[in-house]
């Protein structure tokens, strides 16, 4: 794993990220505005859940996929 690999978002996992959680506070963002996590396999459903329950999740794409339409848009994570 290089130091590019993008990896998962949960707390102390090093695991290569393969989903992308789309997410915003509406309290501190714009409704288009779009913050990420990633993350594996396996902690995919623990973070929807956790921002599920705040109202804060908006999409859960493949991280290929998302990185396939940020080249297609020019759109950026963060």
């Amino acid at each position: 794993m290089s130091d590019e690999t993008p990896i998962c978002s949960a707390k102390g996992c090093r695991v290569p990220a393969v989903w992308v959680l789309a997410w915003n506070n509406p309290k501190l963002h714009t409704p288009e505005r779009r913050k990420t996590w990633l993350a594996c396999g396996e902690h995919r459903e623990h973070l929807s859940q956790f921002l599920g329950v705040r109202g804060f999740l908006k999409d859960v794409v493949p991280l290929q996929e998302w990185e396939r339409r940020a080249g297609e848009d020019g759109r950026t994570g963060g």
